[in-house]
């Protein structure tokens, strides 16, 4: 009887360890195919709120490519700082969030090809009949977003430091500035504020050229889940661009294609 006992307890024993290897199995394969994602939901025409919906350019980019390789997504909503932050310590895969490709990030993350390319400009006040030109701009305040690439366009460009500039956590905050003139001007990509004016029938006018332009892409960690991730968005951004999807998604938030050099 005892033997009969100790072959049934060895049973159900090995039962169990199957079927936790199992589960475990499981569990490993569905977060195999959930990549987590960052984004402002505040950036017009990037990433935003339509009702309850996040959509925007690269929201939709983004979800296209992991539609296409079987993903689900799991977003996270903060400012492009704590994004930043972010994506630094792990918690995020990557971020669709017009992340643009610089030297400094490039020494921490590994980018894919670019998918849009976008300039930094300067706006002001349509009223302000006094800064028509860059050069109008000296001992002006300037505004822009904390952990933006524009920041440090901006600060290579202004080698003589006669501008100054004033950061903020979001988008929102550093235009509002604008509007109701407690800086002079504000700076980012081109194209945004092109659609931003355009969208909201702000007083805003450009002043001048783009002060730099720059390569927007997806970052990854320059880890094994990184170089698998990297490839897979790669080989995806070659046939939306060849397919022309990539020109019809920059079309229809920004009403321009911006997707190539």
């Amino acid at each position: 009887m005892k033997k009969l006992w100790g072959f049934i307890l060895i049973g159900i024993l090995i039962v169990v360890l199957s079927a936790c290897n199992s589960a475990d199995k499981s569990n490993s394969d569905s977060n195999e195919k959930v990549i987590k994602v960052g984004a402002t939901g505040q950036s017009f025409p990037n990433s935003y709120k339509d009702g309850e919906k996040l959509v925007g350019f690269d929201v939709e980019v983004l979800e296209t490519i992991a539609k296409n390789l079987g993903y689900e997504v799991e977003w996270t909503l903060t400012d492009f700082s704590g994004l930043m932050g972010q994506l630094e310590a792990r918690k995020l895969d990557t971020i669709a969030n017009n992340v643009a490709i610089t030297d400094e990030r490039k020494k921490q993350y590994n980018f894919t090809d670019f998918y849009a390319v976008n300039g930094t400009q300067v706006v002001v006040r349509k009223d302000n009949d006094k800064i028509n030109t860059l050069d109008n701009l000296k001992g002006k305040t300037i505004a822009s977003v904390i952990g933006s690439n524009h920041v440090s366009n901006f600060e290579n460009w202004n080698k003589k430091g006669d501008i100054n500039l004033k950061t903020y956590e979001t988008r929102e905050s550093a235009m509002n500035e604008v509007v109701t003139g407690k800086v002079d001007g504000y700076i980012n990509a081109s194209s945004v504020l092109t659609a931003e004016i355009a969208k909201s029938n702000l007083p805003f006018k450009l002043v001048g050229d783009p002060i730099s332009n720059d390569q927007v892409a997806f970052p990854f960690a320059k880890n094994k889940k990184g170089e698998k991730l990297l490839k897979e968005f790669n080989d995806e951004l070659k046939k939306l661009r060849e397919n022309g999807e990539l020109k019809e998604i920059s079309e229809k938030y920004y009403k321009k294609d911006f997707t190539s050099k």
